[in-house]
């Protein structure tokens, strides 16, 4: 496979797709491998089906991107790869994707063909995210945010593993704040060189995007302090302790925020985890909290 290809399917977004395990550590199962094991087939399926979006996003949105100071790079609006084999590619993605999903087991052995319907969804609401509802400001948000809630509940249908309210709440609320992060960027990408990432973007501006940023980070950490105050989810997990998690949580968005607001770099929250030292000692911080207040 050559680089233009590997580019196309965007690796380095798969990361996204670690939501699909959120049930399965939650639920204490991480190191049972009857369990592990569908879900890292769900977490494979579900980034061949991403992959496959991400090209038909790229083919669809290629002369556009090609006035982008960033994304002209990209491999079909730069020109490394043909409008041809893009589909080619998205294609084998999907179909290598679908196989997996059907193929799949649960940790008890029956076929997990449920799951195939879940990136069906996915793929489909992403289509119309590509073709139209991307252009529609405040849906375009709530379409990428919904997607993220799609992963952990593709984690639990994987395992068979009941899906909290909570969970899908504080998913959906961190998602929506990562996304509106990312929104700004294009606004201030949109000031300073007169390219609009897409039409939503005109929508959108600093005002409006810092107050929803505010509010959603404030909103998101409150969500969570009541997640791990709760009765009933103290008494699944078997530890009162939940709550001393906090500080990670609010360290990291407010460390995110200051990214956004101050540094001017939210554009890609995968690459902010990816290279932001802060962020990153705040999650792996967050993790063994839970791992010793759950495994231990």
């Amino acid at each position: 496979m050559n680089r233009p290809i590997i580019t196309l399917m965007r690796p380095h977004q798969w990361l996204k797709n670690v939501f699909v395990f959120t049930p399965l550590f939650f639920d204490r199962r991480a190191t049972d491998w009857s369990y592990v094991w569908p879900c890292v087939v769900a977490f494979m399926a579900f980034c061949l089906a991403a992959s496959g979006i991400y090209c038909f996003n790229d083919i669809r949105d290629a002369e556009a991107d090609r006035q982008h100071p960033v994304k002209r790079m990209r491999p079909v609006a730069s020109g490394a790869i043909g409008k041809r084999t893009a589909y080619t590619a998205m294609g084998t993605l999907w179909v290598l994707a679908f196989t997996l999903a059907v193929l799949g087991s649960f940790h008890d052995g029956s076929f997990q063909t449920g799951l195939a319907g879940t990136l069906l969804s996915y793929v489909v609401m992403n289509m119309a995210y590509c073709l139209k509802l991307k252009q529609i400001a405040i849906v375009d948000v709530f379409i990428v945010a919904a997607g993220f809630v799609l992963r952990i509940l593709t984690g639990g249908l994987a395992t068979g593993i009941e899906v909290s309210h909570w969970m899908v709440l504080t998913t959906f609320l961190l998602a929506l704040f990562l996304v509106m992060a990312k929104r700004r960027d294009d606004v201030v990408v949109y000031e300073t060189s007169g390219v609009r990432a897409r039409k939503s973007v005109a929508h959108y501006n600093r005002d409006f995007l810092n107050q929803s940023i505010g509010m959603l980070g404030s909103v998101t950490i409150m969500c969570y302090m009541l997640y791990t105050v709760s009765a009933d989810v103290a008494e699944r997990m078997g530890s009162r302790y939940l709550y001393a998690t906090s500080v990670f949580v609010l360290a990291g968005i407010l460390r995110y925020m200051q990214l956004t607001l101050v540094d001017q770099k939210s554009g890609s929250p995968t690459m902010v985890l990816l290279h932001d030292r802060f962020v990153r000692v705040c999650i792996v911080g967050w993790i063994l909290a839970f791992v010793v207040i759950l495994y231990t």
